[in-house]
C-alpha cells in the first residue's frame, strides 16, 4: 500500500499540513483576525468578504463552505472570530467544526468589549493552539485517504495538449491507489457532456452530469447571449483558445480516464472515492475554495498564461503548459509540461508530477507556498446581495 507522511485527525482524516486557522464568521471581524495573525505569524488567517448581506441559497452555501473549509484535514485547530450581529452565526460555525473533535474556540467582538480586547484574548488562544498542535507527529498514511483538487487557470492553446493530460496521469494514479480526485469548473465542461457521461459509473450519475452542464450552458446564454460560445477570458484568447468548447476539451483531460463515481455540489464533501465532479464556477479563487471545502488536501493547478495564485491552507502545485512560460515564471511554476512539445512523453511528465506530488504530500513546499501566494478566501455567490 502506497503511503505518505501525514497528520492524523480525530475524525479519521489525515492532513498533509498542520495549520492553525483563524477565521472570521463575517468580514467585519477581519481586522481582529489580522491583529491575531500579526502577533502569531504561525497561524493562517482566512479572510473573506462575506458572512452577512446574503439570504436563501447563498446563505446556506456560504455556511456550508465555511464549515467544511474548517473541517479540511490540513487544519489542526480553529479560532473563530465573530462580530455578534451577523447572519452567519459564529457559535453555529464553531459547533459544526467541533464535530470533527479538533480544537476550536470562539470569540465574539461585541461580547468581549471590542476589537482590542478580543484580539488580546485571541492571541493567547492562538499561541496555545500553535504550541499544542506543534506536538502532533507525522505518521504513515495510505494514499487512499488523499483527495486532490484539479484546477486550471490562465489556460492557453497548449494546456489541453501538455499540462492537462499530464495531470490526467496523476489523477489515474491517485484513483488506482484508492484515493480521490475532484474535477470542477462546470463552465469549462460545456460541450463535453457526451464524453463525461460515458465515464459515469451508472445512469444516475450520467444524468446528473448532463443536467449540471446543460444548466451551466443555459446560464451562459442568458448572461452573454450570442457571445456564449466564446465564454473565455481575454488571456485565454491571447493564448490561442477560440471557444469554450475547445477549452473544455482540454479541461476535462485533467481527470484522467477512470470512471466518474459521484457528482457533488459546490463545497460538498464527497461520499465516494475515485473521480468526482463538483458543480462549481470557473473563477479560480471561488473554485479553489470549493475544492478545499470538499476536503482536498492538495490542489494541482495547470496554467498556460502563468497564474501564480495559491490557497491559504492547501498547497497548490503549478504545472506550466509551455517551456517559455515556465522559464519566464520559474519562481512560480513547479512542473514544466512544456517539455512534451520538445520530445518528452506525456507519460514521463505525468510520472514527474506523481513524484512531485509524493514529495509535497509528505511536506515539501510548493512554489506558491514559498512565495506566500495565499490569495484570499472567495466563496461562490449565485444570487445578488440585499
Amino acid at each position: 500500500m502506497r503511503t505518505f507522511m501525514g497528520y492524523e485527525r480525530p475524525d479519521g482524516s489525515a492532513g498533509i499540513r498542520n495549520h492553525v486557522a483563524v477565521i472570521p464568521s463575517v468580514s467585519c471581524a477581519n481586522g481582529v483576525v489580522a491583529q491575531i495573525a500579526k502577533a502569531v505569524p504561525d497561524v493562517v488567517p482566512l479572510y473573506h468578504a462575506n458572512g452577512c448581506g446574503r439570504g436563501g441559497s447563498d446563505l446556506l452555501l456560504h455556511n456550508l463552505t465555511l464549515q467544511n473549509l474548517c473541517k479540511n484535514p490540513n487544519i489542526a485547530a480553529v479560532l473563530v472570530i465573530g462580530l455578534g450581529c451577523e447572519v452567519i452565526n459564529s457559535q453555529g460555525l464553531t459547533l459544526a467544526i467541533s464535530l470533527t473533535k479538533k480544537p476550536v474556540e470562539n470569540l465574539i467582538i461585541q461580547q468581549e468589549g471590542g476589537s482590542q480586547k478580543t484580539a488580546a484574548k485571541g492571541i493567547a488562544i492562538a499561541r496555545r493552539f500553535v504550541e499544542e498542535t506543534g506536538k502532533i507527529k507525522k505518521k504513515p498514511v495510505p494514499i487512499e485517504m488523499l483527495k486532490i483538487g484539479l484546477e486550471c487557470g490562465g489556460s492557453d492553446a497548449f494546456s489541453g495538449i501538455t499540462a492537462n493530460p499530464s495531470v490526467g496521469i496523476l489523477s489515474d494514479w491517485i484513483v488506482e491507489n484508492g484515493g480521490t480526485t475532484i474535477l470542477t469548473e462546470t463552465t469549462e465542461m460545456i460541450g463535453t457532456s457526451h464524453i463525461l457521461e460515458r465515464r459515469a459509473k451508472n445512469q444516475e450519475i450520467a444524468g446528473r452530469i448532463r443536467t449540471i452542464i446543460s444548466e451551466q450552458e443555459k446560464k451562459t446564454h442568458e448572461v452573454l447571449g450570442p457571445l456564449a460560445k466564446a465564454v473565455v477570458a481575454p488571456g485565454n484568447m491571447d493564448g490561442g483558445l477560440s471557444s469554450i468548447r475547445e477549452k473544455s476539451l482540454g479541461c476535462i483531460i485533467k481527470a484522467g480516464s477512470k470512471p466518474i463515481s459521484q457528482v457533488i455540489e459546490y463545497a460538498e464533501t464527497p461520499a465516494e472515492k475515485g473521480v468526482i465532479i463538483m458543480d462549481g464556477p470557473g473563477y479560480d479563487t471561488d473554485s479553489m475554495t470549493g475544492l478545499a471545502a470538499a476536503g482536498c488536501q492538495l490542489i494541482v493547478f495547470t496554467t498556460g498564461r502563468g497564474n501564480p495564485i495559491g490557497f491559504p491552507v492547501v498547497p497548490v502545485i503549478k504545472v506550466a503548459s509551455t517551456t517559455k512560460m515556465f522559464k519566464n515564471m520559474e519562481d512560480d511554476m513547479d512542473i514544466n509540461a512544456g517539455a512534451i512539445l520538445e520530445g518528452r512523453s506525456i507519460q514521463e511528465i505525468g510520472e514527474e508530477l506523481i513524484a512531485k506530488t509524493e514529495k509535497v504530500i509528505s511536506g515539501e513546499q510548493t512554489k506558491a507556498e514559498i512565495n506566500e501566494q495565499n490569495g484570499i478566501l472567495c466563496m461562490y455567490t449565485r444570487n445578488t446581495s440585499f
